[in-house]
C-alpha cells in the first residue's frame, strides 16, 4: 500500500547509519560465531525461558524466570489450571516452534493464525477464539498491578474491517521483503505498528507481534534473535515501548503519519541485543557457554597460579573425574585453558 511506503519514506536519514551498525554486528555474529552446537543450545534454551517470563509478563503474568524454568521442566505431569502457566507453556512452545523452524515457516495470514492457535491453545478461556481474527471491538488498556484498567491508550481497527486491513499488511510485508524494497528492519517495524494498532485477535495480540518480530528477524538473517532475549530488552524498557508505540499510533491514517517514534525506540533495541550477542563471543561471557559444571572446572583453573591436574581438579570442585576430561576439553576448544605434557604427567594451565 502507498501509505506504508510513504510512511517509511518519511523516516529521517539518520537511522541508515543505525540500520548499518545492526547489520555489521550481525554479520560479525554470522562470521565469529563457532560457538559449539552445545553452546548455542544452552543459549537457546536460556533464552526460551527469558524470552517466556518477559513477554508473558509484559502483558500481566506474574511468573518469575526461576517459577517459568522450574515449570517447563515439569509440564509432562502437570495440569495447567493457572491462566499463568497456560500462557507461558503456550509462548514458550511457539517460540521453540520459530527457533527451530523459521526457515520452513512461510510468512502468510494462515501461519498468523496457525501461530496465534499455538500460542494460545492451553488458556481455556481462548478456546472459541485461538487462530480466528476478532468478531468483536477490542481496545488497548493500560493497566495497573491489580489488573484493573487505569485509562483507553486507543481504539483499534474495527473487527469488519481487520481481514482486509491484515490481508493488505502481510501482502505488502510479503512484497517489500521479497523485493527489498525497503531495509528489511525497516519493514518489520512498519509491520509491528500496523500489526499492534489493528489488533487483529481478541487476546495474544502483544505477545504474538513479539514472536512475529523473532520469526521475521530470522527469516530476514539476524541469526543472533534466538541467542539473546528480543523480550527482555521490550520488558526492562516496558514504558518506552508503550509510549513510542502509543506516539506512532496516533498518527497512522491521518496526513501527519510516522512510525519514527516508533523506529526510535525498535531499531536501538535491536542494535542493543546484536551488541549483546557479540559479546557472547567473548571471554567475558563464560557463564552463558559454560554449564555449571564446567563453570566450576574454569574458576579453580583460572585460580591457580601453577599448573594442576585432572586429579586434583577432581579433588577441588568435587566434580566427576570424566566430567572433568570432557570440561577441559571445552575449555580447549574455547582456547582458555593449555595442556602441558602427555600422558599421565599432563598438567593445564589458565592461558
Amino acid at each position: 500500500m502507498q501509505r506504508f511506503n510513504e510512511r517509511i519514506e518519511k523516516l529521517s536519514p539518520r537511522i541508515v547509519s543505525r540500520l548499518s551498525q545492526i547489520d555489521i554486528l550481525n554479520g560479525q555474529w554470522i562470521g565469529g560465531a563457532n560457538l559449539s552446537p552445545q553452546a548455542l543450545s544452552r543459549l537457546k534454551r536460556s533464552v526460551l525461558v527469558t524470552s517466556t517470563g518477559s513477554s508473558t509478563r509484559i502483558e500481566g503474568a506474574k511468573l518469575s524466570d526461576a517459577e517459568v524454568e522450574k515449570l517447563m521442566r515439569g509440564l509432562s505431569t502437570q495440569k495447567l489450571a493457572d491462566r499463568d502457566a497456560q500462557e507461558v507453556r503456550g509462548y514458550y512452545e511457539l517460540l521453540q516452534t520459530i527457533f527451530d523452524s523459521s526457515k520452513m515457516i512461510h510468512f502468510s495470514e494462515n501461519t498468523i493464525k496457525q501461530l496465534h492457535a499455538e500460542l494460545l491453545k492451553y488458556t481455556n478461556k481462548d478456546e472459541r477464539h485461538r487462530g480466528e481474527y476478532k468478531k468483536f471491538e477490542n481496545r488497548v488498556e493500560m493497566k495497573d498491578a491489580s489488573g484493573k484498567v487505569m485509562s483507553i491508550l486507543f481504539e483499534t481497527t474495527p473487527a469488519y474491517l481487520t481481514p482486509k486491513e491484515m490481508t493488505e499488511l502481510v501482502s505488502w510485508t510479503n512484497d517489500s521483503l521479497a523485493n527489498r524494497t525497503y531495509h528489511p528492519l525497516l519493514v518489520i517495524a512498519s509491520f509491528i505498528v500496523e500489526f499492534l494498532k489493528i489488533h487483529p485477535f481478541l487476546d495474544g495480540n502483544g505477545r504474538l507481534s513479539r514472536a512475529l518480530t523473532n520469526l521475521l528477524m530470522l527469516q530476514a538473517g539476524y541469526e543472533y534473535m534466538p541467542y539473546v532475549s528480543h523480550d527482555k530488552l521490550i520488558e526492562d524498557n516496558k514504558t518506552e515501548y508503550y509510549i513510542s508505540l502509543r506516539q506512532a499510533q496516533t498518527t497512522l491514517e491521518t496526513k501527519d503519519e510516522t512510525i519514527l517514534p516508533w523506529t526510535t525506540f525498535f531499531l536501538p533495541v535491536l542494535q542493543t541485543q546484536a551488541e549483546q550477542s557479540i559479546k557472547l563471543l567473548s571471554a567475558e561471557s563464560l557463564d552463558n557457554l559454560l554449564s555449571p559444571n564446567q563453570l566450576a572446572v574454569w574458576e579453580y583453573i583460572k585460580s591457580m597460579d601453577s599448573d594442576t591436574s585432572v586429579q586434583e581438579i577432581t579433588n577441588a570442585t568435587k566434580v566427576a573425574r570424566p566430567t572433568v576430561r570432557q570440561s577441559i576439553e571445552r575449555l580447549l576448544d574455547l582456547k582458555k585453558v593449555q595442556r602441558i605434557g602427555l600422558g599421565r604427567a599432563t598438567r593445564y594451565r589458565k592461558l
